[in-house]
């Protein structure tokens, strides 16, 4: 499970084969302990900043890092190419860029920027953005110090596009997890399909006092390191996925992500992979409405998962505890009638039957949520899985009106849209960006980029609000040592989301005005991402020199039993959260900047979790960035 930011719940991931275009070996041959690091970088004149001299964990107590910092992964030929130097010195240094044989291909000085406020360290920055040849294992040297090594060449995202979208089969729930698709290391049984010991999804009693009755809501993804699947984190995530496609389509780049491109069973039958992932998960949102002549007739139920917490490890296959359906709420409704609409909007030209049916479940949700507006999940149920609670649902109403107004072009939705306080308030795009309680963003990006019947006045300023947004999302970038799109106290839970989310706002500007500038805002928060950072790590699985292995997750628990495996590359850890809210986190964290209280150990759940409504905005945006 995973939290509303800043506050406190949790979410996870996985991966197969080992990608030939991907490192994943950790820089052993630089490990060396935290004091004698800091002494020979302070003998040499780049500092390490306070607190960051190693990223702990129980596997690999003190990984060496660098005071150069770099995207591990690389750097697009055409794309900026910018790296961190944390430094005490005051004047410029000299800078080389080295081939992998060690031949110096660029030179040029850095420029000093001064103490980033998030993380405390003291920088520089160097720009070889106008070096644009490609090649393999480049290091960066400033002042004798070597950054890791990275590539530079035209299909970096390649892999990461197909990997990030891979998480999302790994985490199916109800099907057996093919070893011919994602190799033996992940292959397992179907979860929750009620064989023992697994109680099952397919006929699950509600809470007590909730309802009467029994409900088939197999399928899905598990929402995170977690058994539980909630609504309102699936709706976001599988919006992000299907609105990835429909970007793609608008750009003419869906190609990448259409038939037989990714790993999954359905792949062959006509429609584009990317949608039938997406499916895998609106199938079971729908499965939770409540049927007709039930009470709370066409809301959505909130959430379901185990009565009580399972331990870790636990396989999915092998969970015994007894699942039950929580009430419904208005959030879940409303996400379920936004998705729902976005499918029938979208499917449309695959599949128009499984298109009709999705617009009648949208409309059935709208009206079932219009008739109980407040009808809260409550914070305190968290029993066994998250409360996901969330008591401000007049964004998730703009959202939904959106969708089924660019799905249906009908005046009620619209009027519902322009009636809505969110339409024009500047709150709908914020510097610490959307999430799954905060969803006006969504229907404001619906807005800007589909087709639709508002006054073309309006439809500027909606456009004009994004792009605002975006260069709002730019100039804190700017601001700060390591170019992140979130403010400095915006290390929350699931911070590396929020960094995705803004980048999304910024690739959305791109989109609307072509200006590159938005295209490499993009660009340098994956950079951010894969390794330029305090922490000098990747929080991608499998992509960089060095990058978090030991996420919170029940099945990919190798740190815990080593006969599991790790996650599977292109999975995002959760990333700093100065709350410290784990055990972990706080023993080991206390006295951390903000921008480096986090920790690769499978126990702290608050900043190394993997979700569903995490991954979905990075295979958006390795989408993006592999696009030539």
């Amino acid at each position: 499970m995973d939290p509303v930011p800043g506050t406190g719940r949790r979410s996870m991931l996985t991966f197969p084969h080992v990608h030939s275009r991907r490192r994943t070996g950790r820089r052993t041959g630089r490990r060396v302990t935290a004091g004698l690091l800091t002494a020979v970088l302070l003998s040499g004149g780049l500092a390490l900043a306070p607190g960051a001299a190693a990223v702990p964990s129980a596997a690999d107590p003190v990984a060496a890092i660098t005071p150069v910092r770099v995207n591990q992964a690389g750097y697009l030929p055409d794309g900026p190419k910018r790296a961190t130097v944390v430094t005490a010195a005051t004047e410029p240094l000299t800078w080389q860029l080295r081939t992998a044989s060690g031949a110096v291909a660029a030179s040029g000085r850095t420029v000093v920027h001064g103490t980033d406020a998030a993380s405390g360290d003291a920088t520089h920055l160097a720009d070889f953005s106008a070096y644009r040849k490609t090649g393999r294992g480049h290091v960066l040297v400033v002042d004798g110090s070597s950054s890791a090594p990275f590539d530079i060449r035209a299909d970096l995202y390649d892999g990461m596009r197909s990997d990030a979208l891979a998480f999302f089969y790994h985490q199916r729930s109800g099907t057996p997890i093919e070893a011919s698709l994602v190799g033996p290391a992940y292959a397992r049984p179907a979860g929750h399909v009620g064989v023992a010991p697994n109680q099952g999804d397919t006929n699950v009693p509600c809470q007590a006092g909730v309802c009467d009755y029994t409900r088939d809501v197999r399928g899905g993804w598990y929402d995170a390191g977690d058994h539980g699947k909630y609504v309102v984190n699936g709706g976001i995530s599988v919006w992000l996925l299907v609105d990835s496609f429909a970007r793609a389509e608008r750009a003419g780049t869906a190609s990448a992500l259409g038939d037989s491109t990714q790993r999954i069973p359905e792949r062959g039958n006509g429609v584009p992979d990317i949608l039938d992932e997406a499916r895998w998960e609106l199938d079971f949102l729908m499965r939770m409405q409540v049927p007709e002549g039930k009470p709370y007739a066409g809301m959505a139920f909130h959430k379901i998962h185990d009565a009580a917490w399972t331990g870790i490890p636990t396989r999915p296959e092998l969970d015994p505890q007894p699942r039950e359906l929580h009430r419904p709420s208005t959030a879940a409704t409303l996400n379920l009638a936004a998705t729902a609409a976005q499918c029938a909007r979208v499917f449309r030209p695959y599949d128009s039957a499984y298109a009709k049916r999705c617009l009648d479940v949208a409309r059935t949700a709208w009206a079932a949520a219009r008739a109980n507006p407040e009808l809260y999940a409550p914070e305190s149920d968290s029993t066994g899985g998250g409360p996901y609670n969330d008591t401000q649902v007049t964004d998730d109403f703009y959202w939904a009106a959106s969708e089924l107004y660019a799905a249906t072009g009908e005046r009620a939705y619209r009027d519902a849209v322009t009636s809505s306080s969110w339409h024009t308030s500047a709150g709908a795009l914020t510097p610490t960006g959307f999430n799954w309680a905060d969803t006006a963003a969504l229907g404001r990006l619906t807005l800007a980029t589909v087709p639709n019947g508002l006054p073309a006045a309006d439809i500027r300023r909606v456009r004009a609000s994004v792009t605002a947004a975006a260069d709002g999302h730019l100039a804190t970038m700017a601001g700060q040592g390591y170019a992140v799109p979130i403010p400095a106290n915006g290390y929350v839970w699931g911070s590396n989301s929020q960094v995705t989310n803004n980048a999304i706002v910024i690739a959305t500007a791109y989109a609307l005005t072509g200006r590159q500038r938005y295209r490499a805002g993009v660009l340098e928060s994956m950079d951010y991402l894969l390794g330029r950072n305090t922490l000098d790590l990747s929080y991608v699985t499998g992509y960089g020199d060095s990058y978090a292995r030991n996420q919170h997750h029940r099945f990919w628990a190798n740190q815990y039993d080593a006969s599991l495996p790790n996650p599977p590359a292109g999975s995002l850890a959760g990333g700093p959260n100065s709350a410290l809210q784990d055990p972990v986190a706080q023993e080991q964290l206390a006295g951390c900047s903000p921008a480096a209280c986090y920790i690769d150990d499978i126990g702290s759940y608050s900043t190394n979790e993997v979700t569903i409504n995490w991954n979905a905005p990075l295979a958006w945006l390795a989408a993006f960035a592999a696009e030539r």
